[in-house]
């Protein structure tokens, strides 16, 4: 299922998903692998500068330069980089700091990479000796992300976004996608300050059969109204328009369904229980266009939306005998020896908009980097954070497949790669975020009421207004529990 190539979002998130994990943290959602061979021997390694050659001698007699031609002394400094090595491995690390060391002349930095990075890095922290910069997100169990943010423990990393990328003459805010620098994921106190720099990311969108549509002659639909359209054109040759590996993939459609009916600003007040947000006109129009959405949902994808059978779902629109199916850029590689349809090609397209004229949307899991407040090199940091950004940087990233959100990368993808992460480039709203963390309300889980009763919806077990009345009672519980 999921791959944990990408996170949950935010401090204040009981979303679902763990870093790298990316994905959710109902039991539906798949564990990250890590190849063996990209496992360090020594999961702190330094990286040394070059040995100091001797200066040569010079003549006594040699004439003195002259002193504006003499090249500036190097401040010597040495940064500490701590990083999460997840499922896109070791390696990328390691060259991305000495490529970042090479434009750097006077600058050692020593890296530390562990798949357990808070067991390695928290000793030295509560003893006052912390990392200069930290790449771990938000969601996993140790939650040392969302303790920090919580202690007030961080940078800001505004001043950032306004810094020129290193080599460069854009801005890092200039080159960063449009999206994801407006969401609880990346400002964590909703207060519009950053604190987590967005990192490598993975879209989620709706997955069909491209060559289907070219057999066919049909035309992608980019709004709701074109795709009740094509469902009643395929009903007729017997073929249904959706289907769901489990109810526990509705979370990032639901998100971006959400984001699309009422702004970003309407997604946040989702996230954080406002009085009454469940029963708002928005609110109505997703709950009501999930509902519809069920009645074009093929026969058998309740019965095999489960942890057991979820393949059997997805395994639909490879025989095309269902054309769409929500999830994120792992499928391909999940169901990359399943047989299929003569002429299949996957293709791959955002959540069609809510209202007449907006835009399609797209959620998305990303993870994050952060500098602690106690750093000692913060300078020299917010330096190496705005060199995440650049193009020499997202290139050694990107041959680990771990790709930076920024704007045209997909120019340089190849193959499925560039068909998946051009989403945004053309035109899909990136859509970021989670429920706010809570004390524990006995009896109330905010994602299985509203996503795990999708199945009931589907099967007419519920009817919309009751499942939108335990949505909004399951919101008022959890308001009172905000931490």
């Amino acid at each position: 299922m999921k791959s944990k190539k990408v996170i949950s979002l935010l401090l204040i998130t009981a979303m679902s998903a763990s870093l790298l994990a990316g994905c959710g943290g109902s039991d539906n959602k798949p564990a990250d692998s890590t190849p063996a061979d990209n496992t360090a021997a020594n999961n702190t390694t330094e990286a040394k500068p070059d040995e100091a050659k001797p200066a040569e001698s010079t003549p006594a007699d040699t004439t003195e330069k002259n002193s504006s031609e003499e090249a500036a002394p190097v401040e010597e400094q040495t940064l500490k980089v701590a990083a999460f090595e997840g499922g896109y491995g070791a390696d990328m690390w390691s060259e991305v700091v000495a490529a970042f060391e090479a434009s750097h002349p006077g600058v050692t930095v020593e890296l530390t990479i562990d798949k357990k990075l808070e067991d390695v890095i928290s000793p030295a922290m509560k003893a006052g000796d912390y990392p200069d910069v930290v790449h771990l997100a938000t969601g996993r169990e140790a939650a040392l992300t969302e303790t920090l943010t919580k202690e007030k423990a961080l940078l800001p990393l505004t001043d950032v976004l306004d810094m020129t990328v290193p080599g460069e003459s854009v801005t890092v805010r200039d080159k960063i996608v449009p999206g994801f620098l407006d969401t609880l994921a990346t400002n964590p106190y909703g207060d519009g300050v950053t604190y987590y720099a967005p990192m490598f990311y993975s879209p989620c969108g709706l997955f069909y059969n491209a060559g289907l549509f070219k057999e066919k002659g049909w035309k992608v639909p980019t709004t709701w109204e074109e795709m009740w359209a094509l469902g009643d054109t395929a009903k007729e040759e017997g073929i249904a328009l959706f289907t769901y590996p489990t109810t526990g993939y509705f979370d990032a459609f639901t998100y971006a369904t959400l984001s699309s009916a009422g702004g970003p600003d309407f997604f946040n007040s989702c996230m954080t229980y406002e009085d009454g947000i469940w029963e708002s006109e928005n609110a109505t129009k997703v709950f009501e266009l999930i509902a519809k959405l069920g009645t074009y949902t093929e026969g058998t994808t309740v019965a095999n939306a489960n942890n057991d059978n979820f393949t059997k779902n997805q395994q639909l629109i490879l025989d095309n005998k269902a054309i769409f199916c929500p999830n994120g850029t792992w499928l391909p590689g999940e169901m990359a020896d399943a047989p299929r349809a003569d002429g299949f090609e996957w293709g791959f397209m955002a959540i069609p908009a809510v209202n007449d004229g907006g835009a399609g949307c797209s959620f998305c899991w990303f993870e994050q980097m952060w500098i602690p407040a106690a750093a000692e090199n913060q300078d020299m940091a917010k330096e190496f954070v705005a060199y995440m950004y650049s193009d020499e940087a997202a290139k050694i990233f990107a041959k680990s497949t771990a790709i930076q959100p920024i704007t045209g990368i997909s120019d340089s993808l190849e193959g499925d790669n560039k068909l998946f992460y051009s989403i945004y480039d053309n035109g899909a709203t990136a859509v970021m975020g989670g429920f706010a963390s809570t004390a524990p309300v006995e009896g109330v889980n905010m994602l299985d009421t509203l996503c795990g009763t999708v199945n009931s919806i589907v099967s007419g077990d519920k009817t919309v207004a009751e499942w939108q009345a335990a949505v909004e009672e399951a919101s008022d519980k959890l308001r009172a529990a905000m931490e």
